[in-house]
């Protein structure tokens, strides 16, 4: 059996009768689930609450997301301004999700929640309308495959299920680990795909402190069960980092293992990271100060900034550092007087004059913008 049809038998039948061993014990806000149907309440399996990091009007994905539970508390959130979608790609879970969309659109007070049919690994193809597709053009031949391939890029082209730079928030409870590990790197690509510059990832997941040997990785009721297809925990951030993330961040780190099989230890995890601002680094005479507490510290890109020390940077790095993802770890300078833009050219680690930054603005509390 397949990965992918593993997975949906196992939550087929988790639509079907509560399944106690797919999920983990979560403190969720009770607020939010006081007006949840106990059904969508008992057959939901995560391992994290990121529902926790919506905000109003946030358009937020759920990926995988199962009975709905997640998205119906952060329909709670992002108010009437927001939108929420969630993408799931087991017939049966999505239809536990809609039997309830009426009811809850009328006990929140609008219907901000949609349900689709898709591969998380792949957001932009529509497997509702593949199928549909499908009903007119059956495959029956070699040609036929190549012909449905060729729909199935201009779909994604001119059609895509979730849009690129279209999502404010993109969370997901437990479900990266049923992807197959050849598509992980495509799934988290995706991410990126669809989130705005500027826009957050809260993921919470499964990880490994060890690699996982072959012969658990083939064994279809762990994997189904969030437990072989882990990714290593160091892994688990690099993914983010390599797609083009910033602002990594371990926010929740369960201190004892959900499961110990073979003496791997398998626990619940939540991250949080920013798409940056596709923007050009241009000096203008901004500075940051490095709080501490040690005594320099290497973002993503490589820039080395010294405790106490007033760094170069550019207006780009400048508006990302005193965003809210950094904004507890750096005092923000903006230069006195505007100067003349110019393309950044100073190495890692340039300070910026006293002379140049006497009598700027020193920013502690800047509004949330994320660059």
């Amino acid at each position: 059996m397949s990965v992918e049809a593993g997975v949906l038998a196992r939550y087929s039948q988790g639509a079907e009768v509560v399944q106690a061993d797919l999920c983990c014990p979560v403190d969720y806000d009770r607020e939010l689930l006081a007006i949840l149907p106990q059904e969508i309440i008992d057959k939901d399996y995560g391992c994290g609450d990121p529902s926790r990091y919506v905000r109003q009007g946030d358009v937020v994905l759920d990926l995988g997301s199962g009975s709905g539970k997640i998205c119906y508390m952060a329909a709670q959130l992002v108010g009437e301004s927001g939108s929420v979608i969630g993408v799931d790609m087991n017939d049966d879970m999505l239809a536990l999700a809609r039997k309830y969309q009426q009811e809850m659109a009328d006990k929140i007070g609008s219907d901000r929640v949609r349900f689709v049919k898709g591969q998380i690994q792949d957001l932009a193809l529509d497997l509702t309308a593949m199928n549909q597709h499908l009903a007119q053009n059956p495959v029956r031949c070699a040609e036929d495959v190549l012909a449905l391939r060729a729909w199935q890029e201009q779909q994604r082209k001119t059609t895509p299920l979730i849009a690129n730079n279209s999502v404010d928030l993109v969370v997901s409870n437990c479900v990266l680990n049923l992807v197959h590990d050849s598509d992980k790197t495509q799934l988290i690509q995706e991410i990126f795909r669809v989130v705005k510059a500027g826009g957050r990832v809260a993921i919470s997941d499964i990880v490994s402190d060890e690699p996982v040997p072959q012969h658990l990785k083939d064994d279809a009721q762990l994997w189904s069960g969030c437990i072989s297809g882990a990714l290593l925990e160091t892994d688990f951030l690099q993914a983010f980092i390599d797609a083009g993330f910033v602002g990594v961040t371990i926010d929740k780190w369960d201190i004892r293992p959900w499961q110990v099989v073979e003496g791997i230890e398998f626990r619940a995890v939540t991250i949080t990271a920013s798409k940056p601002q596709p923007t050009a680094c241009l000096d203008k005479g901004h500075a940051v100060i490095y709080r501490g507490p040690f005594s320099k510290v290497y973002d993503d890109e490589g820039h080395v900034f010294c405790r106490g020390q007033r760094m170069a940077v550019c207006e780009r790095s400048y508006q990302l550092l005193t965003s809210e993802v950094y904004a507890e770890q750096f005092i923000g300078i903006v230069p006195s007087h505007e100067q003349t833009s110019q393309a950044w050219c100073h190495p890692s680690g340039t300070l910026r004059p006293v002379s140049a930054t006497k009598s700027a603005t020193h920013s502690n509390d800047n509004p949330p913008c994320c660059c």
